[in-house]
């Protein structure tokens, strides 16, 4: 890993301390994160401000040119235009030393007209392909439990206590077992619904980076079966529905509900502040990847959270025009 703010080797301060200076931050800003890219053999790079901000880079080499991501950030204060000019200009000085084509951020920014304004002036450009959960479900884990039930439709509400009285049971594991368990199982979803699931090296990459923080919830019924399944990680204030799998039960059973109840209550116990749902279909797109999990997450009655889309700055032209070409192609076919 590489810390570097004027190409210095000071430690990177804790997670914790980021997602303390930051309550808008994720697990995608965070020093596990980064370890876990690492662990993939990804370079990364810290930038720090002292107090005014942090950001993580990741440089990945495609075969269509090497690029870096800043996922869910940077974490800085965007009022201050001086230190956002600062920041950009370090970041393009990064890329350009890496030999980079363009640099991909997707801020921890709502999408207000003002925001796009801000980052057009920066000279980014609206990136063809998503990085991270622009469109969103947020739920409120400060509310009590008869608040938080109370808040979802009512046909949720209606599948979360059916799944108490079917006996559906959910448990949390983050044995090595049970995530090859998961993956096996989310190939298998990922054949039926049409989406490219990490690989196997992915997943226990996360699991020994967050370690306790990364939890797979497994719903089954009172004899053992397997419904569903759920990779939930925790990091600063959030916790995030970050993966799912499920089985031929999850279309009759209530699996699914009772898992999202039980990570709620979970987590709400060890004191999180919010549950991100990760990922739902923007307004209007019924042909999106995330349409026919909308309806599901919408039902717990979060916040909906649109976030500016994810930008790109470019640095070379030559190079950015074909990565266009395949990154609209690939667009297409997955249906975002």
């Amino acid at each position: 890993m590489n810390n570097d703010q004027n190409e210095t080797n000071a430690p990177m301060p804790a997670s914790d301390q980021v997602m303390n200076s930051h309550p808008e931050a994720n697990f995608l800003q965070s020093t596990n994160y980064a370890r876990m890219n690492e662990l993939l053999g990804n370079k990364t790079i810290v930038l720090d401000f002292i107090k005014d901000g942090h950001a993580l880079l990741i440089v990945r080499n495609a075969k269509r040119g090497r690029y870096i991501e800043i996922p869910c950030g940077p974490l800085i204060d965007w009022s201050n235009k001086t230190l956002v000019k600062n920041v950009f200009a370090k970041i393009q000085e990064i890329a350009k030393q890496n030999k980079c084509v363009f640099v991909r951020i997707r801020p921890q920014l709502n999408k207000t007209p003002e925001n796009m304004k801000l980052l057009s002036e920066l000279g980014l450009v609206e990136s063809p392909m998503h990085l991270a959960a622009e469109h969103t479900v947020m739920i409120d884990l400060t509310l009590s439990k008869d608040e938080l039930l109370a808040n979802m439709r009512r046909q949720t509400r209606y599948e979360v206590r059916r799944a108490d009285k079917l006996g559906i049971k959910v448990s949390s594991d983050n044995s090595e077992e049970v995530f090859k368990e998961f993956h096996q199982v989310q190939t298998e979803t990922a054949k039926r619904q049409g989406f490219v699931p990490p690989s196997l090296k992915v997943l226990l990459a996360e699991r020994e980076a967050f370690q306790d923080n990364a939890i797979i919830y497994t719903a089954a019924t009172a004899d053992g079966e397997k419904i569903a399944y759920g990779l939930v990680i925790r990091d600063g204030e959030e916790g995030d529905y970050y993966e799912a799998a499920s089985t031929l039960l999850n279309r009759k059973l209530p699996g699914a509900y009772a898992l999202i109840w039980q990570a709620i209550k979970d987590l709400k116990a060890a004191g999180y502040k919010r549950f991100n749902l990760w990922g739902i279909a923007p307004p209007g797109q019924p042909n999106h990847r995330y349409a026919g999990v909308t309806t599901f997450k919408t039902g717990f009655g979060g916040k909906i959270v649109e976030y500016v889309p994810a930008h790109d700055l470019v640095i070379s032209k030559i190079g950015y025009l074909k990565d266009l070409v395949v990154e609209k192609a690939r667009k297409r076919r997955r249906h975002l």
